[in-house]
């Protein structure tokens, strides 16, 4: 017999790595919710009755998977989920995506992403992930739900304790996506900053600043000690249209930009990062793509480090790390340079370096 409560959950995970609608994806993830909390003879009863959509959080398609599943059969809607994956990853890239040991930039429901922590956990044990590191947003970025000093401390005993149960050889890792300030400055205290394992910092107000001002800016963000990843150093967005597996969205400023890049000094940036031994993230969100392909060629020439991250809101969207791969292959970026091909103890030791 085939697992109703497995199948609906691969068909969330699925449908978030193919970025389709969130509503598509809750109703997966609801109805799996709704069955957790039942006797498996419950809802086998439900199932034989036909009265499964009667049940809060259970629709018409999610009934006839959990129908399909209790009847030993693969759901329709799984299978066609499988069969568009997507296009297979070339021999280079496959080989950067497997020496990948975890990802350094994600959110749970603590701040802007979807699903609690624990459900992001298990979702990269089961992407073969060693590590992941939580990286929910920082104070000022209310529209986020950023997290006050007091919470981020009992997230910080959250994650403690939650390491406690998880699968050997996998581990939650502490950080933050922490706000680059105007000044250039962290938004967050230097004593929590000092207690968290990576910090990554990013850039999301002030977008369209003059070039000199967002120069500034980066740079004394890039010489903070604190600081380890640069998060997508341009603040692009690119729309749907616009990417895919193909590497679109580095088509300057054609129709189908939803935000362009940030105007700023690249090359004395990536200096920095790689002075101070920092990494330039590769952020693998579709919208995203950042940063785009002539700048990281820059940064590869400049010496700079690289995080491979997906900056993931929902479990299927740590799947995202092959549309970064494929852009860290086509740019040259030597795997070596990867911070996140590291094993937890050594990304671990580098990032400890900078403080």
């Amino acid at each position: 017999m085939r697992d109703p409560i497995a199948d609906l959950r691969e068909i969330a995970f699925l449908l978030e790595r193919a970025n389709e609608a969130t509503y598509r994806v809750r109703a997966f993830r609801g109805a799996a919710a709704t069955l957790a909390a039942l006797a498996p003879d419950d809802v086998a009863a439900h199932a034989a009755a036909g009265t499964l959509s009667t049940l809060a959080g259970v629709g018409d398609v999610t009934a006839r998977c959990v129908a399909e599943s209790l009847a030993g059969e693969e759901p329709v809607y799984l299978r066609r989920a499988r069969a568009t994956e997507g296009i297979p990853l070339d021999e280079a890239a496959a080989a950067l995506r497997a020496a990948l040991r975890g990802d350094c930039h994600l959110h749970s429901d603590w701040s802007d992403g979807g699903s609690p922590i624990e459900e992001m956990a298990l979702a990269a044990v089961h992407l073969g992930h060693e590590y992941l590191v939580l990286t929910d947003h920082s104070p000022r970025l209310t529209v986020a739900r950023g997290l006050t000093a007091d919470r981020l401390r009992r997230q910080l005993d959250h994650v403690a304790a939650l390491n406690e149960g998880l699968p050997d050889g996998f581990r939650v890792l502490t950080g933050i996506e922490v706000d680059i300030l105007a000044d250039g400055s962290l938004d967050q205290t230097d004593e929590l900053l000092a207690r968290l394992d990576v910090v990554v910092g990013s850039v999301h107000s002030g977008l369209r600043d003059p070039a000199d001002r967002m120069t500034a800016r980066m740079l004394a963000a890039v010489a903070n000690p604190h600081l380890d990843i640069l998060g997508h150093c341009t603040g692009r967005k690119v729309s749907a249209a616009d990417v895919g597996v193909t590497g679109a969205g580095d088509r300057g400023h054609r129709a189908g930009r939803t935000r362009p890049p940030s105007d700023f000094d690249a090359a004395a940036v990536f200096a920095a990062c790689a002075e101070y031994d920092k990494a330039v993230e590769i952020n693998c969100r579709p919208d995203r793509l950042d940063p785009p392909k002539r700048l990281l060629r820059l940064a590869v020439e400049a010496g700079c480090r690289f995080s491979i991250d997906t900056d993931a809101h929902a479990p299927g969207q740590l799947d995202w790390l092959g549309y970064g791969v494929r852009r860290a292959v086509a740019c040259g970026v030597p795997a070596d340079r990867v911070v996140n091909t590291l094993p937890a103890d050594a990304l671990l030791a580098w990032a400890a370096g900078h403080g």
